[in-house]
């Protein structure tokens, strides 16, 4: 029986610019596929970067919680190591950004604008906490980069980790940065960010 294809991504690690930081692969593997440690390196070897991470979905979760979790291996070019940080942080980048599949009829009914969905980042990763925003009611499927939709996650997180300044990376397929200062004081929220111009024109009607 011909096995089933292994999906991968290529993701560039402790940076926000395409072709910066440092690259790691990252493949999902199947539960009831086992692959030979001989197929995970020769794999390893063809993509030929400093490390690639491969995850498998462990089925039966200890204590009955329904959270997905995953068994990471690592592989250089030759061998397999024990840890690798920048191939973590690749694999959490890649599960948060995939493993979330909103039912996007059942957000339409909700009664406010949309649904964030937020987690703590891992650490290392140089961020606090991830998030999405998706608010289909108004045309917008998933919000690439919201805001308002941070300002509601300062508070919270704010609270939830003690600190008041605060990294958020919005982990749609876009991606987007936020620096984030809450001042509990004056009730102000502050976001910093970075813009970059990429078309100039004129309407004429």
């Amino acid at each position: 029986m011909a096995k089933k294809p292994v999906k991968y991504f290529v993701v560039d690690a402790f940076t926000d610019v395409p072709f910066k930081g440092n690259p790691a692969a990252v493949c999902f593997l199947e539960e009831e596929e086992e692959r030979s440690d001989h197929w995970l390196q020769a794999v390893a070897a063809e993509f030929n970067i400093s490390q690639t991470c491969f995850l498998t979905r462990i089925v039966d979760s200890p204590n009955g919680t329904s959270n997905p979790r995953f068994r990471l291996r690592w592989f250089t070019p030759i061998t397999e190591v024990k840890l690798c940080g920048h191939a973590t942080l690749a694999a959490a980048h890649t599960l948060f950004s995939s493993e979330v599949k909103p039912q996007l009829d059942a957000i339409v009914k909700c009664s406010g604008r949309g649904i964030i969905v937020s987690g703590i980042a891992p650490p290392g990763s140089g961020f606090d906490f991830y998030s999405r925003f998706f608010c289909p009611k108004f045309g917008i499927n998933e919000d690439p980069a919201c805001g308002t939709a941070h300002c509601s996650l300062a508070c919270y997180w704010s609270k939830k980790l003690g600190k008041y300044d605060l990294n958020a990376y919005q982990a749609s397929p876009r991606g987007a940065i936020f620096n984030i200062s809450l001042d509990e004081q004056n009730q102000r929220v502050l976001l910093r960010g970075k813009a970059v111009t990429v078309m100039e024109g004129c309407v004429l009607a």
